[in-house]
């Protein structure tokens, strides 16, 4: 088995933060070899929700102290990958960024992202994985996707996001699904298992100390499984 530990929107939002790194961490002092698949809306903006929204986009370039966090993180352990430019549509939805975008609205999507990271100084950070927001994506976002660069995708196996994709993530030279979204989904063995949380404090899904606890009990119950990035799987 082998195994991959994934974490959504990662970002300087002060309840969607870095902080989520602490559980990392506890976890990295019992299994020193996991690893971590960490997906970052470079301009992160909620919008729709009083309580969590913000006035602007949080843009990694405006952030230094988030950006030289991430930058630091001892790579055996944690990778980088991409997640939107804000993940939602300002003022309509707090998600579904790449859910109906055309050609050429997919090919600005991409460069504001890739322009974004430039600006922060982390284009040797990002490795070109990409995960949609709630996991929606076009089909020709998809296949923009491939064209800028993006060598992985990390998708949904459910219909609802997969309806989105209209078999086009068929053509798609690397595709990973998650297997597991905790508390919604039972921790299970799986071939190539991902178990996907999120850092939003807000989400029932958000790796808490309980949800950390639940994790390494099931770990340590398992053999012959080694820990793996997302390209692995």
């Amino acid at each position: 088995m082998k195994v991959n530990i994934s974490i959504d929107d990662v970002s300087p939002h002060p309840l969607s933060s870095i902080k989520v790194i602490d559980r990392c961490f506890e976890l990295i002092k019992i299994f020193p070899d996991i690893k971590f698949s960490l997906f970052i809306p470079v301009a992160y903006w909620r919008t729709i929700k009083p309580e969590i929204a913000t006035k602007i986009p949080l843009r990694l370039d405006a952030f230094p102290e988030f950006c030289q966090a991430i930058r630091g993180l001892p790579k055996e352990n944690f990778e980088i990958c991409y997640h939107g430019l804000f993940h939602g549509i300002p003022g309509k939805s707090d998600n579904d960024e790449f859910r109906d975008l055309n050609r050429e609205e997919a090919i600005e999507k991409f460069s504001n992202i890739f322009k974004v990271v430039k600006h922060a100084s982390l284009e040797d950070v990002f490795k070109p994985i990409f995960r949609p927001p709630a996991w929606r994506m076009s089909p020709d976002a998809i296949k923009v996707a491939q064209e800028v660069g993006i060598r992985t995708l990390a998708l949904s196996p459910k219909e609802y996001a997969k309806a989105t994709y209209c078999g086009a993530e068929e053509n798609f030279p690397k595709v990973v699904y998650y297997n597991c979204n905790p508390p919604f989904d039972e921790l299970t063995p799986y071939p190539n298992l991902e178990i996907v949380y999120h850092a939003c404090e807000w989400d029932k899904n958000y790796l808490s100390v309980e949800l950390t606890a639940q994790l390494l009990e099931w770990l340590k119950q398992q053999k012959d499984f080694s820990f793996e990035f997302i390209e692995s799987l």
